[in-house]
């Protein structure tokens, strides 16, 4: 996996945009959502309304536009479905495998690489993806696959299995919690190096007990968006 992941960190030396190339890095604000944060101990995680305005001003509070994290990030606000949560502990999925990045709704998600479509689908569990699209990438000769969880449902209106894009297409745009799973607005992008047999769906959660199997599988999307560097001011 490092080989993998040392692969997608060459692909490019600068930060691949999935969000308008207008918003500059510096507008990204990292955001902890974990178990160890204390100031959510503050906060019903499980309301969307609460959730979306602790982020939104969080946001705010450093002058940012857009709000990123949660790779590798252990989670309590997905206890409150039971698409997640389990009776062991050992079980229940609350480790994220993606980075996030909040924005608000009808924000335009873009194509980072040159890909197909490989599948979508509208993952209507509360708590999950819901419209979804998962591009397949071949370059070099090393296939791997991207994920985009939360988006709207014209996003997926008219797509087609095959359907080629360029580097920096519109995708789609993220949809409101009517519609994504009941979460404030946020795009879920996910690196996956196998597919396995999923259509238009990836875990995006998962156990403690599966982690090292799905961290080998899904590397940190910053090897690609290269968000990992910004600090706050």
């Amino acid at each position: 996996m490092e080989a993998f992941s040392n692969f997608l960190n060459g692909i490019s030396s600068k930060g691949i945009h999935v969000f308008d190339k207008t918003i500059p890095f510096s507008k990204y604000v990292p955001l902890d959502l974990s178990i160890d944060n204390e100031l959510l101990k503050a906060i019903d995680v499980s309301s969307t309304t609460a959730l979306g305005s602790f982020v939104n001003a969080h946001i705010k509070n450093y002058q940012g536009l857009v709000a990123f994290g949660g790779y590798n990030e252990t989670r309590n606000i997905y206890q409150r479905s039971t698409h997640f949560n389990k009776s062991e502990a050992d079980n229940e999925r609350n480790i994220h495998l993606g980075v996030d990045l909040w924005a608000p709704a009808t924000t335009a998600v873009y194509v980072p690489l040159d890909a197909t479509v490989h599948s979508f689908k509208n993952n209507t569990h509360f708590g999950d993806y819901g419209p979804t699209i998962i591009l397949k990438h071949n370059l070099k000769g090393q296939i791997f696959y991207t994920l985009y969880g939360h988006l709207s449902l014209k996003s997926i209106a008219g797509l087609k299995v095959g359907m080629a894009f360029k580097q920096g297409d519109h995708l789609g745009d993220l949809g409101d919690a009517h519609i994504n799973g009941d979460y404030p607005p946020h795009l879920h992008f996910q690196i996956i190096k196998d597919i396995q047999n999923y259509q238009g769906d990836y875990p995006g959660v998962c156990s403690k007990k599966d982690l090292n199997f799905y961290l080998n599988n899904c590397p940190d999307p910053n090897t690609l968006l290269k968000l990992s560097n910004i600090l706050f001011n």
